[in-house]
């Protein structure tokens, strides 16, 4: 058997006597708490079409903007091509990779409530420097700070909403920040159309509404209950007890709290978190959720589309406006799909989306990488037709991501870790995903250049092997008490012959 950090195998009884009911305070700390997916939402849709818009392009980027103007007097897929101009987009990610060390320690002393704040304020901050920056230094620091705030609301929000959800509708509470995310990507898509028209300064109205959703995030924190399972963690029972009862509006918790403060227990006798999660009995936990799942929710080649969708329209021949109204499309394709996921997930379960998404998302990619080759790159413009095929599969491929590696991407992860090393896997696996997001980000650009086509089959290579991989290794989490899911791979056909398997003692705080 795997050591004493798995829930007591008695707990595994309790999940029947779990009571709830849907609460006011259980509402009101869902809407706030998943408002810090619209800060990372906003941002991924508001840069993309800023980097798109040709005043942004004269005052900070001129070269990339006379090389756009050239037309097709240059290879068509190299238009934007400009490694100082990508790390305007990646700078942000890169930030946020490393802060979320400093989330994970604020998250686990301080609370996930506390971090929440912190990403708010630091958010706001990154806003008003990049609305009003004047040289690429200004502009690059306030994605900085942007990042912070990204890192910190990355790590304290998934974890607040799986700890604030009843096991039973875990998976669509859950993916509210997906949908604040989506819906984040298709606000931001809808004010770059009209910024665009104001010159010569839109792009700053653009950048500085960001500080809308981190005040509303900052101003509803302040009365944000702390999570039960933070309150136990931190030895403070008695709040615990009572933020249990008033979330889930019954005083009827008992099951549920004997479970909460056996994990708290196990988590207390763990010293250092980073450490125990390289154990043996952690290990499907550390290659699915810290390390498979984040990093292959970026290389989907999904956030490529969601960064420089008006860049790669307006690549493919189609003014200013009609880029930015294509990649409106797709992101409102995206909100519709998390809803359809917030539907199916805790009834077909998460396998299920994978795999369906996985077929749906290799067919979009390869028909696009085939139309380009055959139609596009050749120094005339797209036809029309070809033009609405491509945004006819682009939307596809969206539809399938949104409702599978786009919220699963963070709602599994979120659900496999146990109170003991959970801060630290949430910690991993934002810096995985940031990683991954910000290599991403600043070399797609380049890859287009290089590769032409050949990106988005490389996209379909990938999405092949991490369709495996959920296949091959991923039970089903659906309607699974959060703090009971380690048992599913005691009896997994592959990580039974791990985690079963007699392993060191975790390193303990006496």
């Amino acid at each position: 058997m795997a050591g004493s950090a798995f829930v007591d195998p008695g707990a595994a009884k309790r999940a029947q006597f779990y009571d709830y009911k849907i609460t006011k305070a259980f509402v009101y700390a869902c809407f706030i708490a998943a408002l810090g997916g619209s800060l990372f939402g906003y941002d991924l849709g508001v840069s993309g079409g800023v980097t798109s818009m040709d005043d942004f392009l004269k005052k900070f980027f001129p070269n990339v903007y006379r090389r756009k103007q050239a037309h097709l007097k240059e290879t068509d897929y190299c238009k934007y091509d400009n490694q100082i101009l990508t790390l305007f987009t990646s700078s942000l990610y890169f930030a946020g990779l490393v802060s979320t060390f400093g989330a994970s320690w604020v998250t686990r002393v301080k609370g996930r409530r506390a971090s929440i704040l912190c990403g708010s304020v630091s958010f706001f901050i990154g806003a008003i420097l990049n609305a009003f920056a004047v040289h690429i230094s200004m502009l690059i620091l306030g994605r900085i700070l942007l990042g912070v705030g990204i890192g910190f609301g990355n790590q304290a929000v998934p974890l607040y909403l799986s700890e604030t959800a009843p096991p039973k509708i875990r998976g669509a509470v859950n993916q509210l920040f997906q949908l604040t995310t989506c819906l984040g990507i298709f606000v931001a898509n809808v004010i770059n159309y009209f910024t665009d028209k104001i010159h010569p300064w839109g792009w700053r109205l653009s950048l500085g509404l960001a500080t809308v959703p981190a005040v509303l995030m900052f101003i509803g924190g302040i009365f944000l209950p702390e999570t039960p399972n933070s309150l136990v963690e931190q030895g403070r029972l008695e709040e615990g007890r009572r933020n249990l009862e008033k979330i889930r509006g019954t005083p009827n918790v008992d099951a549920e709290f004997e479970d909460l403060k056996d994990a708290s227990e196990a988590a207390r006798a763990i010293k250092n978190p980073f450490y125990n999660l390289l154990q043996r009995k952690y290990r499907p936990q550390l290659i699915i959720g810290a390390l498979g799942i984040p990093a292959f929710q970026q290389l989907t080649g999904m956030n490529s589309i969601l960064f420089y969708a008006p860049v790669i329209f307006q690549s493919l021949g189609m003014g200013s406006g009609t880029a930015l109204y294509s990649s409106m499309i797709t992101s409102g394709a995206l909100v519709i799909a998390t809803f359809f996921s917030m539907y199916q997930v805790d009834k077909r379960g998460r396998r299920f989306l994978f795999m369906e998404a996985g077929i749906q998302m290799i067919s979009s990619m390869l028909v696009v990488a085939i139309v380009l080759a055959l139609k596009f790159g050749h120094g005339v413009t797209l036809p029309i037709v070809d033009a609405v095929i491509l945004v006819i599969m682009i939307c596809l491929f969206v539809l399938a991501y949104g409702w599978s590696w786009g919220p699963l991407g963070w709602l599994v992860p979120s659900e496999l870790f146990p109170l003991e090393i959970r801060s630290a896997g949430q910690s991993v696996v934002v810096c995985v995903n940031l990683f991954f997001t910000a290599m991403v980000a600043q070399c797609f650009l380049a890859a287009l250049c290089h590769l032409r086509y050949g990106i988005f089959l490389l996209f379909v290579c990938l999405i092949v092997v991490m369709s495996c991989f959920i296949y091959f290794l991923l039970p089903e989490t659906k309607q699974v008490p959060i703090e009971e899911i380690s048992f599913l791979f005691q009896n997994h056909w592959f990580w039974k012959n791990i985690v079963n398997t007699p392993d060191e003692k975790p390193v303990s705080a006496a």
